[in-house]
Formats: C-alpha cells, structure tokens, sequence
C-alpha cells in the first residue's frame, strides 16, 4: 500500500514538473551549475537544462529557431541583436560583468604583465575567436591598447569559445587569455594566482557586460520568469561573485 501510495505521489510530481532550456555562454559553464542547483532549492518541479556554448554560435541557432527560453550571452551585443530580430520577449538586462586573466601551467614571471606575450619562451598564445565569443574581441582590445597585438598575432591558437580556450591554455599552449571566471573552479585549483595565473589589467578593455533575455520560446512561462529573475537576484549576485565576476 506504502509503496502505491509513493508511486501515486511520484506520478503526480512527474506530472507537475517542467522543464526549461538555458542557452549559456561558455564563460558561465562552471557558475551555472551551481546557480542552478541553487535555484532548484526554491523550484524542486522545474527541470533546467543547460546550453553551453559561444555566445555567437548560440544566438545564430536561436535565430535558427532553436527551442531555448532563457539566453545568457558573454556580452551585450548578440542579446540586442535577438531583441532587435524580435527573437526576445525581454530587453537585455546585465547580469554580470567579466573579466580576462592570463593563464598557463607553467610558472611565469607575471611582473611583466602583458609584456610577458612578447617573450621568445612563450611560442603559442590561446585567444577565444574574437569573430565568435565576446571574450576573444575583449582580448583583441586589451592587446591593442598594450600595443602589443601586432607583434604577437602570429603567436594565436584560437578557442572556438572560451571554454575551449581554457583547454588549449592548459594544455596545447604555452599561455593564454581566459575568463577570470573559469579560474575558481575547484578542477583548478592546484593553479596558484601570480604562479599560473594573474588578472589583465581592467584598463585596457571596456567592462565585459554580460547580458540576459528571456526567449520568445520562453514567452508566457512562470517556470521561465522565475528563473531569469533568480538570476538578477541578490543570491545570484553572491554566487557570480564567488566566480570572479564583478557585481556592481
């Protein structure tokens, strides 16, 4: 009868739970997990299934008509872009806001700062598509302002994203320009900052503003607003923070 009766309530909640999808720029891909872990604290029945992926290659599937509800972009540009498309209920509102590191497995003297690029040592540098993820064209730019883009463009492996990005860094390159973000994932912790790692410095590049909007796929679902105002929220806010993005 127990047993019936645990079926019975089983089916019931099967019944009632939804599910929503979360396209999601790959600088996001280790906070998101647990910004949804903490959401489905407070909504057990909503099932969120995460999108990981360039912000560009993610806003062309959804002009594409991939069913996404909720796109969080790396930037502020491809959200306005959908909205402008009429692909977005709501207008971009930030999120968030990134920043860029430097990163390799090696120890490095960092006390150069970026000069540290034109080092005859360092033969291979990772960038993330500056044509694709918004990350790449804020690498670009704080290269310029360097004044050092010119001289070391020859030395780029570009990152399809900036998760790919991180990969090649650790492994493929002798350094590269990741999301700070990325850095505070435990799987990293064993690389030290100023030993593997060190902020660029945020004068060189314009504040990477990361943008949400709700989905014309997303229209008219409670499960979908709930989830997109959890992530302007003051809980939110705490966990981005915790990842190395600054709330302000």
């Amino acid at each position: 009868m127990i047993k019936i009766i645990y079926l019975f309530l089983a089916f019931s909640l099967s019944l009632n739970a939804s599910s929503i999808t979360i396209a999601v720029a790959a600088n996001v891909s280790f906070a998101i997990k647990e910004l949804k872990e903490a959401y489905t604290t407070f909504y057990p029945n909503t099932k969120v299934k995460i999108i990981i992926g360039s912000s560009g290659k993610l806003s062309a599937q959804i002009i594409h008509g991939a069913p996404y509800d909720i796109f969080m972009s790396a930037n502020m540009i491809y959200p306005h872009k959908i909205y402008m498309l009429n692909f977005a209920k709501t207008e971009p509102i930030v999120y968030a806001k990134g920043s860029l590191s430097l990163l390799s497995s090696k120890k490095q003297d960092f006390s150069k700062g970026l000069e540290l690029l034109k080092d005859k040592k360092i033969k291979k540098i990772a960038i993330a598509n500056p044509k694709t993820a918004p990350y790449g064209k804020s690498s670009v730019e704080a290269l310029k302002n360097a004044h050092l883009y010119g001289s070391i463009k020859n030395k780029f492996v570009y990152g399809e994203s900036i998760s790919s990005t991180l990969t090649y860094s650790l492994k493929a390159t002798d350094i590269g320009i990741v999301a700070t973000s990325t850095l505070y994932s435990s799987k990293l912790s064993k690389y030290k900052e100023n030993i593997n790692w060190k902020k660029i410095d945020q004068k060189l590049y314009k504040p990477i503003e990361q943008g949400i909007v709700i989905l014309k796929h997303g229209r008219g679902s409670k499960e979908v607003k709930s989830f997109f105002e959890f992530i302007l929220s003051q809980k939110a806010k705490k966990i981005f923070e915790k990842y190395g993005y600054i709330i302000k």
